[in-house]
């Protein structure tokens, strides 16, 4: 037997509770490889799966945890044998199969990435699905001609979890990087990221009737979209981009097509669920590479299987900042 964080459903009410719980191996979903847990993390959707579940649980009793870190235990599939240090991030774990709040996880060979040397466990669910985020949302904007001294390159919600990891990244890539925030008391934070500039989030959040303003941005990762996206692309630079990683201010788009055409403007999407297996250990190898390891340091707000009712609640309110480090055996 072993601890894992369950979330169930009473089907009169409707309503969910989450608590620790012991659960066996035969109680796990099937899965090729199975992996003794050291670390998780906490995401906005982790929020959702341990609460309401916002749609993405299919079935009750449910263990959440869309990122995981540890060694593997036992493996069916060649590419992974025991004593093998792995990370997952994405492919609906968490949400559809049973997740990383557990000691014991059973997945998919297809769902592991190998651990990259220069990261051990801890770090990479320091990392999670929000740093990976990050990278693809770095590896992108380079992909499409950022380079150090275009200009200044925006974050919005810069002391969320994406935010925290896409700041330090680029600041040590040597951008300059501007960070939008709502909270005034990170601004510290921000700029012990590396941030050179804060931007209050209520100087960008509205629309304006204007399709166009002042060149601003070589680029920008965005984590907030609505409103504030919409704003942002009529400020980025010509030939810039956007790359669009979350919606905490809405999800609709009041933009016009202005900024495309007359400022060859480019909106790239971020998905990191399905990213495919070699851009996975693309950003990964990136992540070890140009994250400051005393940068992640300072982001790490560690946590046991206990606290993440508490902080599933806090996350879906904003209140988390940085990245939460779970210790499953804690």
């Amino acid at each position: 037997m072993f601890n894992a964080l369950v979330v169930n459903k009473d089907e009169d009410s409707g309503k969910t509770s989450a608590a620790v719980e012991q659960i066996s191996l035969d109680q796990l979903p099937e899965g090729e490889v199975t992996v003794a847990v050291e670390y998780s993390t906490v995401n906005y959707k982790d929020g959702l799966c341990i609460g309401p579940g916002g749609g993405l649980v299919r079935k009750y009793p449910h263990v959440p945890g869309i990122d995981f870190a540890g060694t593997v235990e036992a493996s069916s599939d060649d590419r992974y044998k025991p004593g093998d240090k792995v990370v997952l991030t994405g492919w609906r774990v968490g949400e559809a199969h049973w997740g990383g709040y557990s000691q014991k996880a059973n997945v998919r060979a297809d769902w592991l990435v190998p651990l990259p040397e220069g990261l051990n466990s801890r770090q990479a669910m320091a990392v999670g699905t929000a740093g990976f985020t990050a990278m693809l949302a770095v590896m992108a904007l380079e992909d499409h001609g950022l380079e150090p001294g275009h200009g200044p390159v925006l974050v919005t919600g810069a002391a969320g979890g994406v935010g925290s990891v896409a700041t330090a990244i680029l600041a040590n890539l040597g951008y300059e990087v501007a960070g939008v925030t709502g909270r005034p008391e990170t601004a510290d934070y921000l700029k012990s990221l590396g941030a050179t500039q804060i931007v209050a989030r209520e100087e960008i959040n509205e629309t304006t009737k204007r399709p166009l303003e002042s060149e601003s941005w070589a680029g920008c990762v965005d984590a907030v979209g609505g409103a504030m996206l919409a704003r942002v692309l009529g400020q980025m630079k010509y030939g810039a981009s956007v790359a669009a990683v979350g919606l905490a201010g809405g999800a609709a788009l009041p933009a016009t097509v202005i900024p495309f055409l007359l400022r060859g403007v480019n909106l790239l999407g971020i998905d990191s669920v399905m990213q495919p297996y070699d851009n996975r250990v693309r950003a990964w190898q990136r992540i070890a590479s140009d994250l400051p390891m005393d940068k992640l340091e300072a982001m790490i707000q560690p946590a046991a299987l206990s606290d993440l009712p508490q902080l599933g609640a806090d996350i879906l309110k904003g209140q988390v900042k940085g990245r939460v480090v779970v210790d499953v055996n804690a």
